[in-house]
């Protein structure tokens, strides 16, 4: 896929018929790639919604994931200036006792040129 980089989270919420839909041109079957590939890659989601009426309950999810995030920085040890594309992986060490804690993350980013 193409690489891409923001300095945003993408919370992409996408209104599609449903997959076994009749008639559905080629763009509106890429949709849902296209918006899960950008929230994926800026560290949002993604999420498909085949009936209106689910919309609340993905607007809630969406709120409580942003009032329930840590922010972590850190300084690459490679220093180069060279502009190019470099992955990230966050892990997570799941504590004992805890629920399941899930990492979010932008995949990437572009190294400065100056």
């Amino acid at each position: 896929g193409r690489r891409i980089s923001y300095d945003v989270q993408v919370y992409a919420i996408g209104i599609f018929e449903p997959i076994g839909a009749r008639g559905r041109t080629a763009e509106e079957m890429a949709g849902p790639g296209l918006l899960n590939e950008l929230a994926q890659q800026t560290g949002g989601r993604h999420f498909a919604v085949e009936n209106i009426a689910e919309l609340p309950d993905v607007a809630a999810k969406i709120g409580i994931e942003l009032r329930n995030q840590y922010v972590i920085g850190y300084t690459p040890s490679n220093q180069a200036r060279d502009g190019k594309y470099r992955r990230i992986l966050v892990k997570v060490v799941q504590p004992k006792g805890l629920p399941p804690l899930r990492a979010t993350f932008r995949q990437g980013y572009y190294a400065p040129t100056q």
